[in-house]
């Protein structure tokens, strides 16, 4: 074999790996429960914590759509933090009934660290929370957001990721194309790794702490992915992540694919440093204490944005059928094992939305897959040129919102 056919085994057996792992969640996904635990003889009290930077135009919606949950209202505050606001956030909060708590630090600015100053502020005896919430600003919650909570504290839970889900939006592929993504990657994959008891990871939105856990293991991260990163150093400790699809939130995503740069740019600068830092660390995890659950971890934390293995595995299986035609012989059996690869990817997004039971908005935006694989791509390359950004830098609001706004 040539040096070039040992390098495409290579390739072929990463991409087949990754592909094939997530097509297995898709599978096992079908056969996740979509019930919350039953039975509850204590009601907690929650704290909802919305941290904002600049979010006057989405905050009142979300403050309106979690003091409409259905719980008691003695039970629960919803908190806003307006971190480093030089517009009406503060102020907003306030008029739709929630707590403001107003933070202005110039030198520490983020999400992770307007967190952390809330956390100071509220995990004492005078408060009594019994477990908090983080919602973003740009969202709304279920009304059973709380009495699923509820139940899954009660049953043991320590930390409880929802699904993370994003406002459909059927003019506009960009939104589309995230909710698809959204969808496999914050519902489908988690639903797929509740049937093997693995952590669901914390994906930012929607997630509850109990306070004895945050009290036990302090919010210290401030990075760009500090959410993801939070999550991992749990499971190093033990502290397992369990999934509640019968709670939801819905983020609203920018319209514009112009817009949703900053947003998506963010998400992929922040998680390589976390790759860096905790990936040999779970892997050393996985194999010195036999664990599959940091196992399935680091897999996770591995794994290239899917779009991205697709779009790669899909062209390169065309180059090799095009190959083939063209009488170039040997190609053959490569171009076999290609088309498995692509099998797989396909079977990951369609199992995935028959497990998530997806409606046929979501079907229809699977055709915008190849647009967003090139929009992704264009991404890479400004990236490459851009110098990285360590501030909380607000995603850019468009007509969308207010539209939203004023539907609730």
């Amino acid at each position: 074999m040539t040096v070039i056919s040992f390098a495409e085994i290579g390739l072929l057996f990463i991409f087949g790996f990754f592909q094939g792992y997530l097509a297995l969640l898709s599978i096992l996904a079908l056969f996740a429960r979509h019930t919350a635990p039953s039975g509850t003889k204590l009601q907690r009290k929650f704290a909802v914590i919305v941290p904002a930077h600049n979010e006057e135009i989405a905050l009142a919606r979300t403050v309106r759509s979690l003091r409409a949950i259905e719980y008691p209202k003695s039970l629960f505050d919803v908190i806003v933090v307006a971190d480093n606001c030089t517009d009406r956030t503060a102020e907003i909060g306030r008029e739709e009934g929630a707590t403001v708590l107003e933070r202005t630090n110039v030198t520490e600015r983020g999400k992770g660290y307007a967190l952390r100053w809330c956390f100071d502020q509220i995990l004492d005896d005078a408060h009594a929370y019994d477990a908090v919430i983080i919602i973003d600003a740009d969202s709304r919650a279920t009304k059973n957001f709380l009495t699923v909570m509820n139940q899954y504290l009660e049953h043991g839970a320590k930390a409880v990721q929802c699904s993370d889900m994003v406002e459909p939006q059927p003019d506009a592929w960009s939104s589309e194309a995230t909710r698809l993504g959204f969808t496999l990657y914050n519902h489908v994959r988690p639903l797929g790794r509740s049937v093997i008891h693995c952590t669901a990871g914390v994906r930012g939105n929607g997630i509850c702490f109990s306070t004895a856990v945050l009290k036990s293991i302090p919010w210290n991260t401030f990075s760009l992915n500090e959410d993801l990163e939070y999550g991992l150093i749990l499971l190093l400790n033990g502290i397992s992540i369990d999934f509640a699809p019968e709670a939801k939130v819905f983020a609203i995503m920018p319209s514009s694919a112009r817009n949703a740069e900053s947003q998506r740019s963010r998400w992929e600068r922040g998680r390589f440093p976390v790759i860096k830092i905790y990936g040999p660390k779970l892997f050393k995890k996985a194999f010195t204490r036999f664990s599959f659950e940091s196992f399935d971890a680091f897999v996770e934390l591995i794994t290239p944005a899917f779009v991205n293995m697709f779009g790669a595995s899909f062209f390169i299986f065309i180059l090799h059928a095009a190959a083939w035609q063209l009488g170039i012989d040997f190609v053959k059996y490569f171009t076999a094992w290609w088309f498995f690869v692509v099998i797989l990817g396909f079977l990951h997004v369609l199992v995935g939305l028959i497990a998530a039971r997806a409606d046929w908005l979501l079907w229809k935006a699977v055709l915008y897959i190849p647009r967003y694989a090139i929009w992704k791509i264009m991404l890479y390359a400004k990236l490459i040129r851009k110098k990285p950004d360590q501030e909380w830098v607000r995603t850019t609001r468009d007509h969308t919102v207010k539209a939203f706004e004023k539907q609730s």
